[in-house]
């Protein structure tokens, strides 16, 4: 019945965030998407009125998001059919270099002021210094998949903390992104804006009129083999278990050559990325055996946005609010410095970097940057809704190469083991040498451009 409940609760706070944000125009002006707006709703109801949802219940929704997220994850690359590297690279290298300074940014920035002002001035956990970038290119989806990391070292008040820093993060994206965007246009640094006062009634409220409505998909089997959604989810969930099966495998290996270790590298490393590389691995078997077209990357990216939408809703409902009540200044000060490290980026850097359009492919980072990749796509949208330059594209190959890695990759499921492993100042060193790789590679482009 636990499950039950659960489902019921979390689908009714999808829809009243829906229904809300479809009469409140002032919602749909800031693009919040009804997950947060349900999630908040849910947060006031299970802090107003303790007794009303059973204890049980409120448990176990405090875990959905560290599930969710690796079918988020497992979805990235099922259906798609990769370029050549070369081609990529040539598209999406500015782009890269634009992304990575932004993600090493904020690690230097994160283990800098927490090392150098906040751990002396406030007393905060040093993994304080992953925040910006877990929360604010990893949002709430990469908490979730780390709350097993948080855990493990014991500082479980990192999971209410990341989650309150990434809304705070998609909220500033999205309000300061539409601010720069009619900069932009002031300017005449774009030409392409979609205005909100532009837009008809029903894109306002989120909803599609009958002509319009694009398709969820493509069925590629039968359904009278296998139900085509059926089909897709099941594929997920092999590249779940095959994420899982990597992941206990490197567990009993580290475990097998270091058995008196009392620091283990991936003890506290999470499933998620592993489930990203289950994906990979599964869709590249596919196209191998030349199957791959019985995938449909339109199906998986649906998949992806129900477990997106359930894994938000599920863990703004589940903040611990007394936890962040206790940290709000070192908190605050983070977000701030980690907000103008990129308004600087969009305002000064991104001009002298990107050939062409070069506020477009900057828009799309910088949303990107605070508020995850969805954000990002929103505010290119908004600011290239026809796809008219390049910025869509070179955004999109950007993340083959950028995703693995960072804003819920590889190195932010490590470095958070990293950090406990060998010290604040260790992985400010680390961290400061790849920000300057990066931005030596981005100053010789840059001066190849000019």
């Amino acid at each position: 019945m636990t499950a039950i409940f659960v489902f019921c609760l979390l689908s009714v706070l999808l829809v009243i965030g829906k229904v809300l944000r479809t009469m409140i125009p002032l919602l749909q002006r800031f693009y919040l998407p009804s997950s947060v707006i349900g999630g908040f709703v849910g947060l006031i109801i299970l802090r107003s009125f303790p007794g009303l949802i059973p204890a049980e219940v409120a448990g176990t929704v405090s875990k959905l998001p560290g599930f969710m997220i690796n079918v988020v994850f497992a979805t990235l690359f099922l259906g798609v059919v990769t370029p050549p590297l070369r081609q990529v690279a040539q598209v999406a290298f500015p782009q890269l270099c634009f992304g990575q300074i932004l993600a090493w940014g904020q690690y230097v920035l994160g283990f800098a002021v927490v090392g150098f002002l906040l751990m002396p001035l406030f007393g905060v956990n040093e993994g304080f210094g992953n925040l910006l970038e877990i929360c604010f290119q990893g949002g709430h989806g990469t908490v979730s998949g780390m709350a097993e990391s948080f855990t493990s070292f014991g500082w479980e008040d990192g999971i209410a903390l990341g989650y309150t820093m990434a809304t705070a993060g998609m909220l500033l994206a999205v309000i300061l992104g539409i601010v720069l965007i009619n900069w932009a246009a002031r300017r005449g640094y774009i030409q392409n804006i979609r205005r909100f006062s532009e837009q008809d009634t029903m894109q306002q409220r989120g909803i599609y009129s009958r002509d319009t409505r694009p398709a969820a998909g493509v069925q590629t089997v039968y359904c009278d083999s296998i139900d085509s959604l059926a089909w897709h989810i099941a594929l997920v969930g092999i590249a779940i278990l095959a994420g899982y099966g990597m992941l206990q495998g490197l567990r009993e290996l580290e475990a097998y050559l270091s058995p008196d270790s009392t620091v283990w590298l991936m003890k506290g490393f999470p499933l998620f990325p592993f489930c990203m590389i289950g994906g990979l691995l599964l869709q590249k078997l596919a196209q191998r055996v030349r199957v791959h077209s019985l995938i449909d990357h339109g199906q998986m990216q649906r998949l992806s946005g129900a477990a997106l939408d359930f894994l938000v809703v599920s863990a703004m409902a589940s903040i611990k609010v007394e936890v962040v009540m206790e940290n709000w200044q070192a908190m605050l000060v983070l977000i701030i410095l980690g907000t103008l490290l990129s308004l600087f980026m969009v305002i000064v850097v991104a001009r002298h970097l990107f050939r062409e359009s070069w506020f477009e492919c900057a828009i799309a980072e910088f949303g990107q940057s605070l508020g995850v990749t969805a954000t990002g796509l929103l505010l290119l949208r908004a600011a290239d809704p026809e796809s008219k330059t390049k910025a869509t594209q070179a955004f999109g190959y950007k993340q083959l190469l950028h995703e693995p890695i960072m804003g819920g990759g590889l190195w932010t499921a490590l470095a958070l083991t990293l950090l406990y492993k060998l010290g604040w100042q260790t992985m400010l060193i680390i961290s400061t040498v790849a920000l300057l790789v990066w931005i030596t590679a981005a100053v010789i482009f840059a001066r190849r451009k000019k």
